[in-house]
């Protein structure tokens, strides 16, 4: 028995005073008083709250709607056939459920980083990493594909307009019949342009081309519901529920803007109360549009005639009408609308590396704001330039698998995030709650599971190749320099 009086002993280093082993280290979790509290903060200046409800609903929309209709109906058409219309409410209904869950958490952790930022706050660091860098690949991604979708319209425009298209050796990536797209580097410089003037001046440009995208596919259905056809629906499911699943986790990366709004957290005047709102306003808005849209185009031509179409819509109106007046109205308001899904998904790429950076991850140019115009200027650059490389250079089928897996793997996060914040802080304020918790996040988690699971081997391939690199990259940099790592030393 030791005697109590006896003075205390030198014991030597103990556990309790050895520095956190890796696995401790990788598992730090960032406090969610200190993601707030942080919330704006940037290198030389801090982001401005400017965006009220309805510009973070515009923002959400933006990023949103025309990115399946005007560019991607015509690669998920000929997976699923007539049944494409169900693949919309299966990805829909994939992203209603983590849509629920992202309400909850942006209502609750209102900061940029999004789906990053909630991981931090729950799992640890290393999985916020992960999340963070599929949250690149499918922000970055995204821009591309949908950069090259716009060239398609601005061809069909030019077409219409002046009789002239821009040879296929500029306006095509290698491998499909082309040098460089040159039409989708300049939307992204054009949207660059835009987003290095401040977020309030780059959500006003945003809510006038998300008017035109709505009248447009309004005005696509009041004229493609002539030419309906019901016979383009008599083999409605023509290669299976496997081939409506194909498409259905082609077509999810459309529904990603709700994630691009709240990426806005930091620059919402009252981000706990609009966020969630604008969230499930916007997917309500896009989910109905696309399945309607998707409903007309189909009947209205057969699902075989839709192969290698990616200005389908604009095609349709003219062979409807018989005129090429209302195919041209149509890609004129399609490079419109698209260009304002490159313009906002273009500002959450900006805005989630503007959030790994201030926490250490990423270098600290992404994290520069200008004092000026509150804006990260550098980071725009950058990622702007990136972007439209990416977009001149590879083939849109590609790019579209890719950033499906991406957003998938990142939102399933999501949906394990919010329960993991239910039990460890039950009694945070939160000014939405996800319902039937934990039921339907649950539901959201497995249906991402499954939709990635529906992705080609080679999407798979490209995917691991990525998560390979990213894990490189954190332990070679982040790790290291991560804002959390010196007070446990």
């Amino acid at each position: 028995m030791l005697d109590q009086g006896a003075p205390p002993q030198n014991p030597g280093p103990t556990a309790a005073s050895a520095p956190p082993g890796l696995g401790a280290r990788l598992m730090r979790r960032k406090p969610v008083e200190r993601l707030v509290a942080e919330g704006g903060q940037g290198e030389g200046g801090s982001l401005r709250r400017t965006l009220g409800l309805w510009q973070l609903t515009m923002i959400s929309i933006g990023a949103t709607l025309g990115t399946g209709i005007f560019v991607v109906l015509g690669e998920a058409v000929p997976k699923a056939g007539p049944a494409v219309t169900l693949s919309f409410v299966i990805a829909g209904l994939t992203a209603l459920f983590s849509a629920l869950s992202y309400a909850e958490l942006a209502g609750t952790i209102p900061v940029s980083g999004s789906s990053y930022s909630y991981a931090y706050a729950t799992m640890g660091e290393l999985i916020a990493w992960i999340c963070g860098w599929c949250l690149v690949l499918e922000y970055g991604v995204s821009v591309a594909a949908v950069a090259v979708g716009w060239g398609e319209y601005l061809n069909e425009l030019l077409d219409g307009t002046i009789g002239v298209t821009i040879p296929a050796a500029l306006s095509a990536p290698p491998g499909d019949g082309g040098v460089f797209n040159l039409p989708a580097l300049i939307v992204v410089l054009l949207a660059m342009a835009f987003l290095l003037g401040g977020a309030r001046e780059s959500a006003r440009a945003n809510t006038v081309m998300v008017v035109v995208k709505i009248a447009a596919l309004v005005m696509f259905c009041a004229i493609g519901v002539q030419g309906f056809r019901s016979g383009n629906y008599e083999n409605f499911m023509p290669l299976g529920m496997a081939g409506v699943s194909a498409a259905g986790a082609t077509l999810f990366f459309s529904y990603i803007g709700f994630d691009a709004a709240s990426t806005a957290g930091e620059e919402a005047k009252n981000a706990q109360r609009d966020l969630p709102r604008a969230i499930m306003l916007s997917l309500v808005i896009v989910t109905a549009l696309y399945v309607l849209v998707a409903a007309v185009a189909v009947g209205a031509k057969p699902w075989k005639g839709f192969t290698d179409s990616e200005a389908a819509l604009a095609q349709i109106m003219r062979e409807v009408t018989g005129q090429t007046f209302w195919g041209t109205l149509l890609a004129f308001c399609a490079v419109i609308a698209i260009a304002s899904v490159v313009l906002t998904v273009l500002y959450g790429q900006t805005r989630i590396l503007f959030a790994m950076s201030r926490d250490g991850l990423m270098p600290k140019v992404f994290g520069r704001v200008h004092p000026k115009t509150g804006a990260p200027r550098a980071n725009t650059l950058i990622v702007s330039l990136f972007c439209g490389v990416l977009a001149a250079a590879i083939p849109l089928g590609e790019l579209a698998d890719a950033t499906s897996i991406g957003t998938l793997f990142a939102f399933a996060l999501v949906n394990v995030a919010v329960v993991v914040l239910r039990r460890t802080k039950p009694d945070m304020p939160r000014t939405f709650r996800v319902p039937l918790s934990p039921v339907l996040p649950a539901l959201g988690f497995a249906f991402c599971v499954w939709m990635m699971g529906s992705l080609s081997t080679v999407t798979w391939v490209v995917f691991g190749v990525w998560m390979a690199a990213g894990l490189v990259f954190y332990f070679g940099y982040g790790y290291r320099r991560s804002r959390l790592a010196p007070s446990e030393k």
